[in-house]
């Protein structure tokens, strides 16, 4: 890290207000609890007791990134996260990235060039304005005193509002020396999402509503936008009032109880050999009416386009007037917040005649009742496994009788998300089983779900992730031990990289190199870190790792020796793998 330029005789020294005084103070007015990165910039670390938020010292700036993005997830609330210039900033592009892509807001703070230095080649000098373009809503540089409250506000507004995403601001570290002005004593606080909530075109709703009460074979895709809306109430009422079949996208999973006999659990890339929704394959594909809620139709979500019939008719309600039609074509359009929408849907379908949807309740939840039943059978030799190399689907099994509607369980990206949303179940709607989507690259998992705790405090707080996975921020572990943030980690140690392995054996008939690994001790690490860390290698033992980690009084870490050729339901894999096969 560079060294930050101080001045003598500056206004903080003197005992008056700062720059960085009234940074401070607007942060605690957008209501921040957070502010994490490895202490640049210094002053703003330093007057974190003060202001009564919470300093996080990192060892990564990427980490700190996606703590931010795990903490705004489960707190409904934006968090700072800080970095130098150069190398620093570069390091927070990867979290903002997928931030921005799953919509999540955090506000970044980049320690930029001391202002009588830019564009002299000072140390770790870049561009960071064109760094920041393809992954924040909102990119400014800050350097004058008395812009500095107009541009957080500015700063926090974008993040918040609409679509939510990350913004940056680049603070010259010398501004924060100055004094700052005369407080405008301003009182707005943006710092929860979402904000300015908005509701579609009442006649859109109401042509809404006439369609899913004609349709025949209707069903519902809610997607991530729901949490972010908070929309769990509004949707269950909906499927009662049309007897609507509803499933969710991958990050949408949670926003409907699962024990609901209308939810078809988690639908498209996952509805393969042993996939608990795989039954309902084809009540997606008759639908001839779809509601598409917060959903982006992306290639993972819609099974590479392929989910639905080409005539079927789209409703489709998201915030974001973009995402409305992108892949398949709305015959009504909903742009609107999604818990105020879905409300004016359900009122407006009290207008409606239901009689034929309610006489079609009895054959829908008969149908879905013989889906789930087909899939316990069909997974139930996964389940139940007492093989070593341990079976994914029996750590599941394993981690799902330890859950409680509070748990919140952070899957990193990859197979381990596929694990986790097929075979853990929600059973409140709202309960949170969080996985990074936006850009879904392996080794976001372990900080997300730090963020998470600090969120969540109370809540218990599991991460699941493969070796693969976890190499990314083990660094990370030290800083757990350190703030004091206890989770369950759980390591599926198989010394591969799975879902490339298994590609690259589908496509080229051999994997390369990069996809193996050597043996690594990952319940060693953790104790070097000041973790409890557990090996597990028999099936028989997880139950019992699990339940000392849940009453430790620190972190703990279970490495579990698992099976390299164990495959998750990807529909597309079906009938290539041995394994699916």
């Amino acid at each position: 890290m560079a060294p930050e330029p101080m001045t003598r005789g500056t206004a903080a020294d003197a005992g008056n207000r700062s720059v960085a005084h009234a940074t401070m103070a607007a942060f605690k007015r957008h209501g921040v609890e957070l502010l994490i990165g490895q202490n640049a910039p210094t002053r703003l670390f330093l007057l974190g007791k003060e202001y009564g938020i919470r300093t996080v010292g990192i060892r990564t700036e990427k980490a700190g990134a996606i703590m931010a993005d795990g903490y705004a997830r489960i707190a409904h609330k934006i968090a700072v996260v800080t970095s130098i210039a150069g190398p620093g900033a570069a390091l927070l592009v990867p979290g903002l990235g997928e931030a921005y892509k799953a919509s999540i807001p955090l506000l970044a703070i980049v320690q930029d060039m001391p202002r009588n230095l830019t564009d002299k080649n000072p140390a770790q000098e870049f561009d960071h304005m064109t760094l920041f373009q393809s992954c924040a809503k909102f990119v400014r540089r800050v350097d004058r005193a008395d812009r500095v409250e107009d541009y957080i506000d500015m700063a926090v507004a974008a993040a918040t509002s609409g679509r939510p995403g990350p913004a940056v601001l680049m603070m010259p570290p010398d501004l924060f020396e100055d004094a700052a002005p005369p407080s405008e004593a301003r009182i707005a606080s943006l710092g929860r999402y979402p904000i300015d909530r908005t509701v579609a075109d009442p006649s859109a709703v109401v042509a809404a509503a006439a369609l899913l009460a004609r349709a025949k074979r209707p069903v519902a895709v809610i997607g991530g936008g729901a949490h972010t809306s908070e929309a769990y109430g509004e949707l269950a009422q909906l499927s009662d009032l049309a007897s609507l079949p509803m499933g969710t996208t991958t990050m949408g999973k949670g926003a409907i109880d699962e024990g609901h006999p209308l939810s078809l659990g988690v639908v498209g890339y996952v509805m393969g050999k042993r996939a608990a929704s795989r039954a309902y394959r084809d009540m997606m594909k008759r639908a001839d009416v779809v509601l598409l809620v917060g959903n982006r139709t992306n290639q993972n979500g819609t099974d590479s386009w392929t989910l639905f019939a080409p005539d079927a008719k789209f409703i489709h309600l998201d915030v974001d007037p973009m995402e409305v039609g992108r892949n398949y074509e709305a015959a009504v359009r909903l742009v609107g917040d999604a818990k105020l929408t879905l409300a004016a849907l359900n009122a407006a379908l009290g207008s409606q005649d239901l009689l034929a949807r309610k006489a079609a309740r009895a054959g829908l939840e008969a149908e879905i009742a013989a889906g789930r039943a087909a899939f316990a059978k069909d997974s139930a030799d996964a389940f139940l496994s007492d093989k070593k190399p341990v079976r994914p689907e029996r750590v599941m099994a394993e981690l799902g009788k330890t859950l409680t509607p509070e748990t919140i369980v952070v899957a990193d990206a990859s197979y381990s998300t596929m694990w986790a949303i097929n075979y853990l179940r929600i059973t409140r709607a709202g309960q949170r089983i969080l996985t990074p989507r936006g850009l879904a690259g392996i080794g976001w998992g372990f900080p997300m779900a730090l963020g998470a705790k600090l969120a969540a405090p109370d809540r218990p707080v599991v991460y699941l992730g493969g070796d693969g996975a976890f190499a990314y921020n083990w660094a990370e572990l030290e800083t757990a031990r350190r703030m004091g943030i206890k989770i369950t980690a759980i390591v599926l140690n198989n010394q591969v990289l799975g879902y490339e392995k298994d590609a690259e054996d589908i496509h080229f008939g051999e994997h390369a190199v990069g996809c193996e690994f050597a043996a690594v001790d990952h319940a060693a690490i953790a104790r070097a870190c000041g973790w409890t860390g557990v090996r597990v290698e028999a099936p028989g033992d997880l139950a019992r790792a699990l339940a000392d980690a849940a009453k430790a009084a620190g972190p703990t870490l279970i490495d579990v020796i698992s099976d390299p050729n164990a495959a998750p339901p990807i529909t597309a894999y079906t009938g290539k793998l041995a394994d699916l096969s």
